[in-house]
């Protein structure tokens, strides 16, 4: 099995942190050299380990938002 690269190009938000210190996080994630997209998920600490999460394309972020500012 190919080894999983993957590099945080862009921390954005904070979302919750449990008492082992894993942190859910909305990130801009590059995996195995593409462009980068946005992604949900929790890590560790060190960012060395992870939980499952999704990954968003830009259009696909931008209709996610949009559709959450019209839920008021």
């Amino acid at each position: 099995m190919a080894e999983l690269k993957f590099k945080i190009e862009e921390h954005l938000v904070l979302l919750s942190e449990n008492d082992k210190g894993w942190r859910k996080e909305l990130n801009r994630v590059s995996w195995n050299d593409a462009p980068a997209k946005y992604d949900i998920r929790a890590w560790s600490e060190d960012h060395s380990k992870m939980g499952k999460g999704i990954t968003l394309s830009e259009e696909e972020f931008c209709i996610l938002l949009k559709e959450l500012g019209n839920k008021k």
